[in-house]
């Protein structure tokens, strides 16, 4: 039997692992190009028209929730977006020259949103969400860019991106988009009006809503279309199914209720809370009577999803609860959870009570419950925090006796579910 030189079998392993090199860049060469097509020139839009059109769709857009940092300019960059990665940092999108947009063109910022690429050509991050930007029309990215421009220029430098390896590198991006991202159009229901048109164009694009109301698989990726619910990556909240009668559908809502909602952030059936206060604050309040209206038709027309039956120790009244509802909240919200119309929102039969996840209760006792202060609503009533004043075993008992009180029969909540939430705050 012949035997095989060592030296020969190193010689092969490196032509075998040189070979592989280079197919994989071939890969990634190839990935990072596929999938964008032509950009057909457009001459950059000015005029006040213009500026006034895109400063309205950048509010549609939330674009400065992102953009800004707490404390800077509007529109700087330099915010933090925690991932389960690492950190991606907003970038600047002041016309400054060198730090900001300045020298981008129209087909350059175009470019961004339909395909995800940079000036440079580097691919973006999808922590910016151009899976939904994708379905921005041309006319409006146009729009955006015009009023982007006319913004005072502000000189501060991108902050790199605190990434792991190897979500760090260009090659995984191109994979991810391989795999998950692919320009698309939005999915209005057959024969829509136009109105409805209109609702699905600001729900599924421009107003990016699944990248909140929709879980992510392992690798980050969901989609435009769907609505489901998901828990908001490293902020604990839970953004619920807008699918669902249950947790945030609306579909039975009158549509007057839900304009309300998006206006002011308070309705008679319920009030924004968390995250979505922000988005209320920042965005859906700035939005006309026609877009508002367009937005609840579209909720109203998303097919009802009943939810699937949680399983877990059930939660019942319990004594140690009940003295702590009688200490903290029946002054507000009443003996039997009945609230006050127009100040304290009702307990009983509240489905942010009931919602099969209790980590939206269970932030809102920690951290305060406060709705935003908007034109339609710009003193509203809020809750107190409770971080200092309960502990994890108290705040369990006392929204286990809410879950269970009152017809509700939700499952309990733990002290593991409470020290989960106060241990992610602190990190």
């Amino acid at each position: 039997m012949s035997r095989v030189r060592p030296r020969s079998v190193r010689l092969r392993l490196i032509w075998i692992t040189a070979a592989l090199l280079l197919v994989g860049a071939a890969a990634v060469l190839w990935l990072n190009v596929r999938g964008d097509p032509p950009i057909d020139h457009l001459p950059s839009p000015g005029g006040a028209q213009a500026i006034e059109r895109g400063a309205y769709l950048a509010r549609a857009g939330n674009c400065m929730g992102c953009h800004t940092s707490a404390g800077g300019a509007a529109y700087a960059g330099g915010r933090g977006i925690d991932t389960p990665f690492g950190t991606v940092y907003a970038g600047n999108l002041t016309a400054d020259p060198d730090t900001g947009i300045g020298r981008w063109s129209a087909d350059d910022f175009w470019r961004a949103l339909r395909n995800g690429r940079s000036r440079d050509g580097r691919l973006l991050y999808p922590a910016f969400p151009y899976p939904n930007y994708s379905l921005i029309e041309r006319e409006d990215a146009q729009a955006i860019y015009a009023y982007l421009r006319s913004l005072p220029p502000v000189a501060q430098a991108n902050r790199p991106h605190d990434l792991r390896w190897p979500f760090n590198t260009q090659a995984a991006l191109a994979v991810w988009r391989a795999l998950y991202f692919k320009p698309g159009e939005t999915a209005p229901p057959e024969n829509a009006s136009p109105a409805l048109k209109r609702g699905a164009y600001l729900v599924q694009g421009l107003g990016h809503c699944s990248a909140c109301h929709s879980a992510r698989n392992a690798l980050g990726a969901s989609s435009p279309l769907d609505l489901a619910g998901g828990l908001i990556p490293m902020q604990n909240w839970y953004a619920p199914s807008l699918n669902s009668a249950q947790e945030a559908g609306v579909m039975h809502w009158p549509a007057a209720d839900i304009v309300a909602l998006l206006k002011t952030g308070v309705s008679p059936r319920g009030s924004a809370q968390g995250p979505m206060a922000e988005v209320v604050l920042h965005s859906t309040q700035h939005l006309n009577e026609s877009d508002l209206n367009a937005v609840a038709l579209l909720l109203k027309s998303l097919p009802e999803h009943a939810n699937t039956a949680v399983s877990g120790r059930k939660a019942a009244p319990n004594a140690a609860g009940a003295a702590l509802y009688d200490k903290y909240c029946v002054q507000c919200h009443g003996d039997q959870g009945q609230g006050v119309p127009g100040a304290y929102p009702a307990l009983a039969g509240n489905r942010a009570v009931t919602m099969a996840s209790p980590v939206n209760l269970v932030q809102m006792v920690l951290h305060g419950g406060y709705p935003p202060a908007t034109a339609g609503n710009p003193q509203p009533f809020g809750m107190p925090p409770y971080i200092v004043d309960l502990s994890d075993p108290e705040i369990a008992d006392l929204l286990t006796h809410l879950r269970g009180s009152w017809g509700h029969g939700a499952t309990a909540v733990s002290a593991v579910d409470v020290h989960t939430a106060r241990s992610r705050h602190l990190r």
